[in-house]
């Protein structure tokens, strides 16, 4: 299977696998802007790097997800078939109206901005926990001992899942970025995530079967009643949607976090003004979004046949958004490749649009906010030692540090 999106001679050539291009895709992304804002691969795909073009295909009803066909494209109808595919594609991630509507409405409630705001005292606490646990160390790894866990934790508390189970979760990330990479994945890697699925299927079955004996006030309780109602969610989509809710209620905000604190770093007069300033928190995560989003890209199909910023695209067409190429368009921000925490008007795409815009966008911002407020007050002297040289993991889509050590004091 091509492991590239190189296009013909006349077009950019883009390969978003390239370890350069996944250590710092900006500059691709800016080369993208100016001479190719809308090209076609010999993949049979549409790549969008405009904010307003990428604006208009998340919101605009011509565009919608066809998950299914994208598969098939990709890997032929056996593709169908594979564990990992088969769950994500039961998931309101990759569906339309009615299922997407009716999928998204069974746990809308749970993440209303009152809900979460009303998390904030047991979030606030939590991260104080984690930063008790590595205080006296003098060091932590941000993204093991902190980032990764803050959210983890979060998450096992809103779907029920016991403390004393958490471990396997804590101490290993679940989630494929490659998954909802728009390059095929290899027969390996194909073989790893169905793995992945099949152990993760293993445990929330058994949670599920716990909550139907003893319910609780929380998510998987809520999921499992509707599933047992039998008109408003399988089987299938109960495993699938509580599995993308876990997934995507830790591994988004973790590269918040992580991404964030390396960009502070790496403009250190920006850590300074947060440091003297902690409630410019709120503002910082926005602007830190914008900067170096931990969701680097998404897509949508055309409906019909239409043109993006006058380049045609032809109805069944996937058109790849470079969401990290939007929230550096010069056309919406000045000056857009400096990191500025104080900077107005800030509208990242990195929660996507429309109908799918992230669901848990405001519980992530939360996190973001009290987790950097913290680190600020409570370990001003934080150094990043390998500032210059951070492991970055092979996803495109989804942008993160394998590792990233921290020392103090």
């Amino acid at each position: 299977m091509p492991d590239t999106l190189t296009t013909a001679p006349q077009a950019p050539v883009f390969n978003p696998l390239d370890p350069a291009f996944i250590a710092d895709p900006y500059p691709t992304y800016r080369y993208l802007r100016e001479t190719a804002p809308v090209f076609r691969t010999p993949l049979g795909m549409c790549i969008a790097s405009r904010y307003t073009d990428i604006a208009l295909v998340l919101r605009d009803k011509r565009f919608g997800k066809a998950y299914a066909a994208g598969i098939v494209r990709r890997y032929g109808e056996q593709g169908l078939q594979e564990r990992a595919f088969a769950n994500l594609g039961a998931t309101m991630l990759v569906l339309d109206p009615p299922d997407h509507t009716r999928l998204r409405g069974l746990v809308t409630k749970a993440f209303t901005a009152r809900r979460v705001e009303e998390m904030r005292p047991r979030i606030a606490a939590l991260i104080d926990s984690l930063i008790d646990r590595v205080h006296d160390q003098g060091r932590m790894d941000v993204i093991w001992d902190f980032a990764h866990r803050l959210p983890v934790i979060v998450i096992c508390d809103m779907l029920g899942i016991p403390e004393e189970e958490r471990g396997q979760f804590l101490d290993q990330s679940y989630v494929n970025g490659r998954l909802i990479d728009p390059v095929p994945m290899s027969r390996q890697e194909i073989d790893d995530s169905n793995k992945r699925t099949e152990e993760s299927d293993a445990y929330f079955d058994k949670l599920f079967e716990r909550r139907r004996r003893e319910p609780g006030d929380d998510l998987t309780t809520l999921l499992v009643q509707a599933e047992e109602a039998g008109d408003r969610l399988s089987p299938l989509e109960l495993r699938a949607n509580v599995s993308l809710l876990f997934a995507a209620g830790h591994e988004t905000t973790a590269n918040l976090i992580g991404n964030g604190l390396l960009a502070l770093h790496r403009n250190p007069e920006q850590w300074q003004k947060l440091r003297d300033d902690p409630s410019l928190a709120v503002g910082a995560v926005e602007e830190l979004l914008r900067y170096d989003s931990s969701v680097q890209m998404t897509s949508r199909v055309a409906h019909e046949d239409l043109e993006l910023g006058g380049f045609p695209v032809k109805k069944g067409e996937q058109v790849v958004c470079l969401l990290g190429g939007a929230n550096r368009d010069p056309a919406i921000y000045s000056d857009p490749e400096r990191l500025d925490i104080t900077r107005q008007n800030v509208r990242p795409l990195s929660f996507g649009g429309g109908i799918h815009h992230c669901l848990g966008a405001q519980l992530a911002r939360l996190e973001g906010e009290l987790a950097f407020k913290a680190l600020v007050t409570r370990l001003p002297d934080l150094r990043l030692p390998g500032i210059d040289a951070p492991q970055w993991r092979p996803s495109f889509t989804l942008r993160g540090l394998k590792t990233l050590p921290a020392a103090w004091g």
